[in-house]
């Protein structure tokens, strides 16, 4: 997926060619010509404000500056038009070459290329739609390294789960979440070696007719976990919440984000969705996986995301059924603040190295129909625990985020 990350990361690769370009024809003894890349968040008569990663510069338009304009599906010099100063917006991307020749904030420009918002957003929705159709979203159940099968399970909301055998292309392109984001945009170059049971995998390629193989031109996969319990504290400030851990015991400290999806069950909602789920056999005592999300970042992930859903995008999972997270988007959005001790929650989190505490990707309330499902069916199974280890399912939870 198309990220505003990766379009300035690429056009700065594209651009050394005209940077050096214009530093050889600099004077000998002219300050140095510097880049910066950013989003746009004014524009003025003679300049436009962009905010970079580490500050926000005023690149300063005079009677030489030219403009160039470049298609986001297409990124190279070649394909670049001449724009000019009345084409750029606010929330476009850009990546300036100039000089600062007294104020690091105060950029005199030589050419500003650009990438228009709308472009971006477009494009963006192409690959949504793409996703949507071409890509499956899931829970890996088996990895086979000789003939490189990866069995993904896909869950419904309203019917059973499904079973996709995923095979790598050629020349497939293979992503893996960061260990500390959920958005697409900071998933890290990967190998099928990386890929391991339980993992949440994202692939975009070509189907069968039947639904049941996959291949794939994209591989998007990340190690998450899943905990539920009830709210034992609240801390507003730090936007954290920590429950008691329903399998393991012990504490769990919850950290919601910007790139957080945190949304609540509507009571009647979950009631019925929870009494199909005890209806499904074992299929309802499996741990939630699903489909797919923009990262409240967006992944932001989820979803996440981004990203951020992050970063981001969503991806596909609508077989059988409703789509989980279109699902999800539609309740109420809360925040830590509505959360009270003794409330039933339930989150999703990239895996880290401390299991004590976790940063959500969602975080959903109102799950107490789910948890007592499990418990009943842990009860009816001989389980004295409540709810055994991998024992409770809430639709959503594992989608994930980018």
């Amino acid at each position: 997926m198309i990220s505003k990350r990766t379009i300035l990361s690429v056009i700065s690769l594209i651009i050394p060619v005209a940077f050096a370009a214009a530093v050889n024809a600099q004077p000998s003894g002219s300050t140095k010509a510097s880049l910066a890349r950013g989003t746009v968040t004014a524009v003025g008569e003679k300049k436009v404000v962009v905010k970079t990663e580490k500050a926000t510069i005023d690149a300063l338009v005079i009677e030489t500056t030219t403009f160039k304009r470049l298609p986001p599906d297409n990124l190279s010099l070649k394909a670049a038009k001449d724009s000019k100063l009345s084409e750029i917006s606010v929330g476009d991307q850009v990546v300036i070459v100039g000089t600062f020749p007294k104020s690091k904030t105060d950029m005199i420009t030589k050419t500003i290329y650009l990438v228009k918002g709308s472009d971006l957003a477009e494009i963006q929705q192409k690959q949504q739609q793409e996703w949507r159709t071409r890509g499956i979203s899931g829970r890996v159940t088996e990895v086979n390294p000789e003939t490189k099968e990866i069995t993904v399970l896909i869950p419904s909301v309203t019917g059973a789960a499904t079973t996709v055998k995923v095979t790598p292309k050629s020349d497939v392109k293979y992503l893996r979440y960061a260990p500390t984001s959920v958005k697409y945009a900071d998933a890290v170059e990967s190998k099928f070696s990386d890929i391991q049971k339980e993992d949440m995998v994202s692939a975009l390629g070509d189907k069968s007719e039947d639904g049941t193989t996959l291949k794939a031109e994209e591989i998007l996969t990340g190690a998450f976990v899943t905990v539920a319990g009830a709210v034992k504290s609240i801390d507003a400030e730090k936007n954290e919440v920590t429950i008691t851990d329903l399998k393991t015991k012990k504490d769990v400290t919850i950290a919601v984000n910007s790139n957080s999806l945190v949304k609540k069950f509507p009571e009647r909602f979950a009631q019925m969705m929870a009494g199909r789920a005890g209806g499904n056999g074992a299929g309802g005592a499996r741990p939630p996986r699903s489909g797919n999300q923009r990262r409240a970042g967006q992944r932001n992930a989820s979803g996440g995301g981004e990203g951020n859903r992050s970063a981001g995008a969503r991806r596909g999972g609508r077989r059988g059924g409703m789509d989980i997270n279109q699902m999800l988007n539609r309740f109420p959005t809360i925040t830590v603040k509505d959360l009270k001790a003794g409330d039933m929650i339930a989150a999703s989190s990239p895996k880290g190295d401390d299991p004590t505490r976790l940063t959500a990707i969602k975080l959903l309330a109102g799950v107490e129909p789910f948890i007592t499902m499990a418990q009943m069916r842990a009860r009816s199974g001989g389980s004295r625990g409540g709810v055994s280890s991998g024992g409770f399912s809430i639709p959503g939870l594992d989608s994930v985020s980018f």
